[in-house]
């Protein structure tokens, strides 16, 4: 089974940093990405942009709506993602604990499976 690190971010979080603070986070992410890719355990990592640029589509009955960000409503963006090779939560979760942006962000931990199937825990 293949996990999911969702890295949960405050919004204006990256604003607020200097660029010298944005870049040593970020390499600290990417180092972080290529430990988990020389273990056989990663099969991708990618940083997103912020919310600031980000588009909210929705259909509803054969009506499209867009909304441009930033969301006013929004207090957390998903900054990034690790999609992990792993067997088990626990190997997951123990992976979630060295990251570095548990230090400064949420890191949800999520099973990649079917949206019909039942969520389990442990």
């Amino acid at each position: 089974m293949s996990y999911i690190l969702l890295i949960n971010e405050p919004v204006g979080q990256r604003e607020a940093r200097t660029p010298e603070e944005g870049q040593a986070s970020y390499a600290r992410m990417t180092a972080f990405a290529e430990q988990l890719q020389a273990q056989g355990l990663l099969h991708s990592a990618q940083s997103l942009q912020s919310v600031n640029g980000a588009t909210r589509l929705t259909k509803r009955e054969g009506r499209v709506s867009t909304v441009d960000g930033p969301f006013a409503e929004a207090k957390e963006m998903v900054g990034g993602f690790f999609w992990l090779k792993v067997d088990t939560r626990e190997a997951a979760l123990a992976i979630a604990r060295e990251c570095p942006a548990a230090e400064w962000c949420t890191v949800e931990v999520r099973a990649l499976a079917p949206c019909h199937e039942e969520s389990k825990s442990g």
